[in-house]
């Protein structure tokens, strides 16, 4: 099982468009080195964007 995908490898798990996976990571700061990507660092970092996002809702309700 690999750990560090292309981006084209990283769209088809995540079912996004290989443009979106790079905005996502240029978005994210998640390194892209040497044409691969940590899948875990990746999804850790939508995770934790999606739960920033979700806070300050949480707060306010």
């Amino acid at each position: 099982m690999a750990i560090h995908l292309t981006p084209t490898e990283l769209a088809r798990e995540c079912g996004l468009e290989r443009r979106d996976v790079i905005a996502k990571c240029m978005e994210l700061g998640v390194p892209i080195f040497q044409g691969r990507i940590d899948k875990t660092l990746f999804f850790a970092s939508i995770e934790d964007a999606r739960q920033a996002r979700l806070e300050p809702a949480r707060a306010t309700a």
